[in-house]
């Protein structure tokens, strides 16, 4: 299935899958409805069709028929494909800051008003919603990359490769003050990690795991 259809049944994602599911997406790059899901957990990013854009500049694009190809139900567009102003990649990470507040929250930004409302609020009166979840459950470090991310500003919004930076030193940090030790509570947690050091299996195996032991 995908990402969206997952979150919907599952709600909020725990620190650690949320992490790793953006990580999935930010090395792919992507909206939650374009992200499908395997049976081992793992994110892949599907086809967006086509789009003509009249190019600006080398860096720069603006839509060529954005009443046709601009869906008014899409949530994850920036305000600049909404408004139909000239636009770069940073319209990518806007769409990822939401898909992460999603992850987080369980739900996209506003639930449940109607996806044009969410994208009037979000793109032309530019609100944000705020962040619900208790602070001690998520790194404050996600929250200000999401902030980030879906600024108004696009000259503030990270690059992907800023983005993977940020999300590794996030995990690192995460992983060194104990907010994963919830994943590994069983104590045959040393057997599993033999069972990694195994070249047959791959990262994605040995996460997929872990994340049987989260539920």
């Amino acid at each position: 299935g995908d990402l969206g259809s997952y979150l919907q049944k599952k709600g909020r994602l725990s620190p650690s899958k949320a992490l790793r599911f953006a990580l999935d997406i930010a090395r792919h790059v992507l909206c939650a409805r374009n992200v499908l899901m395997d049976n081992g957990g793992q994110l892949k990013v599907s086809g967006f069709g086509l789009l003509r854009l009249t190019q600006i500049s080398p860096d720069k694009a603006k839509l060529a028929h954005p009443d046709y190809y601009v869906d008014p139900s899409n949530v994850y567009a920036a305000p600049e494909l909404y408004k139909n102003l000239v636009f770069d990649r940073s319209v990518d990470s806007y769409s990822f800051g939401v898909i992460l507040y999603e992850m987080i929250e369980g739900v996209v930004p506003f639930h449940p008003k109607p996806p044009e409302e969410i994208l009037k609020l979000m793109c032309l009166e530019e609100k944000r919603p705020p962040i619900k979840t208790k602070s001690k459950s998520y790194p404050p470090e996600l929250k200000e990359l999401i902030e980030e991310c879906w600024h108004t500003e696009a000259v503030v919004r990270p690059t992907f490769s800023e983005i993977i930076v940020r999300l590794n030193k996030i995990d690192a940090n995460c992983s060194k003050q104990g907010w994963w030790k919830d994943a590994f509570k069983l104590p045959w947690y040393a057997s599993i990690t033999n069972f990694h050091s195994h070249p047959t299996f791959s990262d994605y195996t040995f996460e997929f795991i872990f994340g049987l032991l989260e539920k």
